[in-house]
């Protein structure tokens, strides 16, 4: 097959595996917050729970609730719009796929009350949106807008990820409580914590992994990683030596995450089929490593 043919085959084919993955992502999002979140008056975090915020506000002020999908695609735009002009492009065009997707399953997922205990609603909505959640990430893909604000965030303050997450959640439960009294901001604490739980457990690419590859390209290798995985790459020695052919070899040293091995598979297969590659798992690391990879 033609290389450009190869390529675009490729790139349709991992176009089309992330669509159905937004696809899956929405539903379930969606039946997580209209069988599980409303019903039960629990909030969730992120968007989706300043979206419950201003839709119960709304309601209880003037008798009228809005379209909580319609007032989640609109609180996302500000971010996607930021996103746009500060981030990488694609990430942003997935985000605003997978924006478009959610709110269309949150409008036609329909609200079915399964039942009125909070904490079966708490316990298996958080279980579902976690897993969606996860799904997404395992694949590459933000689920909204405030996935870049947090970035943008984290760049202007240095703060990681999980506090600023925690510090948007811990928002999110506080409104709850003063809307629908605190034992329902407990609720929302416990969904929350589970969807977190089973979002790490399908979610992988925070697990590091060392990476040791011995080859006779070098040069190749490198650029094969650098441009597929935008990790940093120890060269140990360029005059290592096979004890069998006594050939020259070079020893390269780099980590990265679980979720990025498929792009190591391919940057080796690509730059250098007959090198060795040795793998440590879950290895932990101090100083600079972007968990996030974006």
């Amino acid at each position: 097959m033609h290389p450009q043919l190869k390529e675009r085959e490729g790139t349709f084919s991992e176009y089309t595996h992330k669509l159905t993955v937004v696809f899956l992502y929405a539903l379930l999002y969606a039946i997580a917050l209209n069988f599980f979140w409303r019903p039960a008056n629990i909030y969730t975090g992120g968007i989706t729970g300043f979206s419950q915020i201003f839709t119960t506000l709304f309601e209880k002020l003037t008798g009228f609730e809005p379209s909580i999908s319609l007032v989640y695609y609109v609180l996302n735009i500000p971010f996607l719009i930021y996103g746009w002009f500060k981030m990488n492009k694609k990430l942003v065009v997935f985000t605003l796929i997978s924006v478009t997707f959610a709110t269309v399953a949150i409008e036609l997922v329909p609200r079915v009350v399964l039942t009125e205990d909070p904490i079966i609603c708490a316990l298996f909505g958080g279980a579902i949106g976690g897993c969606s959640l996860g799904l997404a990430l395992k694949n590459g893909i933000a689920t909204g807008g405030l996935d870049i604000g947090i970035i943008a965030i984290r760049r202007k303050t240095g703060k990681s990820i999980g506090y600023i997450s925690v510090i948007i959640n811990t928002i999110i439960v506080i409104a709850a409580g003063f809307l629908f009294g605190f034992p329902y901001a407990f609720y929302s604490v416990i969904s929350i914590f589970v969807s977190g739980k089973v979002t790490d457990f399908v979610y992988t690419k925070q697990q590091k992994m060392q990476v040791l590859i011995i080859t006779k390209e070098p040069e190749k290798v490198i650029a094969a990683l650098k441009k597929r995985l935008l990790r940093g790459i120890t060269v140990l020695n360029n005059e290592a030596e096979g004890a069998y052919d006594h050939r020259k070899k070079s020893v390269l040293l780099t980590v990265i995450t679980r979720f990025e091995m498929n792009e190591l598979e391919e940057a080796i297969e690509e730059a250098d089929p007959e090198s060795f590659v040795s793998i440590s798992e879950n290895v932990h690391t101090i100083g600079k490593f972007d968990d996030f990879g974006l």
